[in-house]
């Protein structure tokens, strides 16, 4: 019998590469249907792309959205991109942001209103060759080396358990998008959901569909995505914190 994980052969991500072919990019995006919604999945092979946190051009300029995003280089293409976690009126992260290993603000651990405030939260740490979600806390009691990092919250998988706030009739729906790591750091994956979504569902998602250890909650109703695979680029509110992969 086949123990399906991340990195098996008959793991949701070995099922996406393999339908994509022995050829497959290290990015590939999808939309699927779990429990009854739809869903675009995108997975990032952390191992071989570059997958990096945005928020300022070189003049320090916030970014904003997927097109200027694209801009920062001409010579490549955007292959994915996505909104990567809270901010405020200016746009500048609610919680801790590292991009390219300069410390944009710092790490909030205090318990706190909205999405954000509802412990326990975590932290979306990348590396040259890795990714991995971190409670908050336990982030700030013993802080990793991360090239590029963004907070948010709440965190949608905490080691296998979904978050204790979560109820499976909650009545609060919106389109939400979030993230998953695979418990080697060497697959992330990305998932928006393209109709009004609770939160338990969602953590389902990540936990049943994806069987990722830890996801984290990026954030609701401004989620946007960018997918090269499938001529998608949402447009709306301008943005704060981003991901990306260029070709």
């Amino acid at each position: 019998m086949c123990v399906r994980t991340l990195t098996s052969k008959c793991g949701w991500v070995a099922a996406v590469l393999i339908a994509a072919g022995t050829n497959a990019q290290a990015v590939t995006c999808e939309d699927i249907q779990f429990d009854g919604a739809s869903y675009t999945a995108c997975t990032v092979d952390v191992a071989s792309e570059d997958l990096r946190l945005y928020h300022s051009d070189t003049d320090g300029a916030v970014l904003g959205g997927f097109s200027n995003l694209d801009a920062l280089d001409p010579s490549r293409k955007l292959r994915f991109a996505m909104n990567a976690g809270m901010y405020h009126d200016d746009r500048a992260p609610v919680g801790l942001f590292i991009e390219n290993g300069d410390q944009k603000a710092p790490i909030v651990t205090r318990e706190g209103p909205g999405n954000f405030g509802l412990l326990p939260n975590g932290v979306f740490c990348v590396t040259e060759t890795s990714a991995q979600i971190i409670e908050s806390r336990a982030f700030a009691r013993n802080p990793p080396q991360c090239r590029d990092a963004t907070q948010s919250g709440p965190m949608l998988v905490i080691d296998g358990a979904l978050h204790p706030r979560f109820i499976p009739d909650g009545t609060s729906l919106h389109i939400r998008n979030g993230v998953g790591t695979s418990a080697d750091g060497t697959t992330a994956i990305f998932a928006i959901s393209n109709e009004p979504v609770n939160f338990h569902s969602f953590g389902r998602l990540f936990r049943d569909e994806f069987e990722t250890p830890n996801a984290l909650f990026l954030d609701g109703s401004v989620s946007r995505l960018h997918a090269d695979d499938l001529n998608r680029s949402d447009f709306g509110f301008q943005l704060g914190p981003m991901v990306g992969v260029f070709e």
